[in-house]
Parts: C-alpha cells; structure tokens; sequence
C-alpha cells in the first residue's frame, strides 16, 4: 500500500529514504528495549517492498508488524512461497551487493525456482558476521551487540524507530559489553 515505507521507516532500524538508490537495505525491528527481535533485507519491489528475513522468523515479524499496523494504509502477506533468495559468492543476473559488507557476496530475490542458492556461511562465519536466526534466540542480543552498525543495519541519523533510546545510548556512551567476533583456533577446537 501507500503507506508501506513510511510505515516500516518508523519501525525498522535502517533509512528506507535511501533505498531508491540501492534496491535494498539491511534492517532490524527491534523490541522496545533494543533487543533485536528480526533482522532482514528489504527489498523494493515493484510499488511495495518485500521482506527478506529468515523463515523461522517470519511468521513471528508478521505478527509484530500487524500490531503496529493501526490505521497504515498497507497490507501485509506471507509471500515466501513464491520467491527464492538467491545468494552466491560470485556475481550473477538482478543480484546485488550484500548491503552488510561487500564479502559477503551478492543477493537477490527471484521467483521461486529460478536458481540454486549456494552458501556463503563459510565467508559469513570466517568475517565474523552473526546469522541472527541461527546464532541468537529473539529479543536476546541487542543491536549493537549483534553488530548492526558494524554491518549497516542501523542509520543513527534517521531519527526514531522501535528501540532507537537504547541503541543510540548504548552506542553514545559506548556500553556495549560483548560483541560477536570471529575465533580462530590453532589446531583442532576444543
């Protein structure tokens, strides 16, 4: 609807108002306490935007977004069953840059069944980069903790969104006591 990027700039952690520019954007809905509840792509598509967030999250985001709906002129829809993510390491046709770092690869979103996906968690792991469904429970780690600024998921400069007190405190007054980081262990792990 109309209303599908004013809405979700309120509530999302990255400036929708760049994404003309770039096609698409990494993002979070964060709780109130700045704990991540969903972190994702988002894509212009057409005259919407589409969501790309991990599946064991979906059904949740979907839910959290229709309470926040009230009077937004949008409609929201579980679209997962007609798209693919296509990620590889190499570019190829409509894929773009990982909006998280250049290393990560290329993405993008296609009609199901239009190509393999190939895996890049090896390159993901060995940067450091968390997969946030796989590697942290909802509302556990918060934005800074989870290296959103780091992996420009969060514009400081937007102004507000759900969470947006605590994350912009924590980064001001530099709090943040952990971080996800790569470990390198010489020989076998233990």
């Amino acid at each position: 609807g109309p209303d599908a990027r004013p809405f979700l700039q309120n509530l999302l952690t990255q400036d929708l108002d760049k994404l003309d520019a770039t096609g698409v954007a990494y993002a979070a809905l964060l709780s109130p306490q700045g704990k991540i509840t969903a972190d994702m792509f988002v894509w212009v598509r057409g005259d919407g935007l589409l969501l790309d967030a991990d599946p064991t999250r979906g059904a949740d985001l979907l839910r959290r977004l229709a309470m926040y709906k009230l009077r937004a002129n949008i409609s929201l829809a579980d679209v997962s069953g007609q798209f693919d993510v296509l990620v590889s390491a190499e570019p190829f046709d409509s894929a773009v840059s990982d909006p998280r770092q250049p290393a990560l690869g290329f993405r993008a979103v296609a009609t199901k069944n239009d190509a393999p996906v190939a895996s890049v968690d090896d390159s993901r792991i060995a940067l450091g980069v968390p997969d946030l469904a796989r590697d942290a429970a909802p509302e556990e780690v918060f934005a800074g903790e989870a290296l959103l600024e780091e992996l420009n998921g969060v514009a400081f400069d937007k102004g507000c969104f759900v969470g947006q007190e605590n994350v912009s405190r924590m980064k001001r007054r530099a709090t943040t006591r952990k971080k996800f980081c790569p470990v390198v262990f010489e020989g076998e792990p233990p």
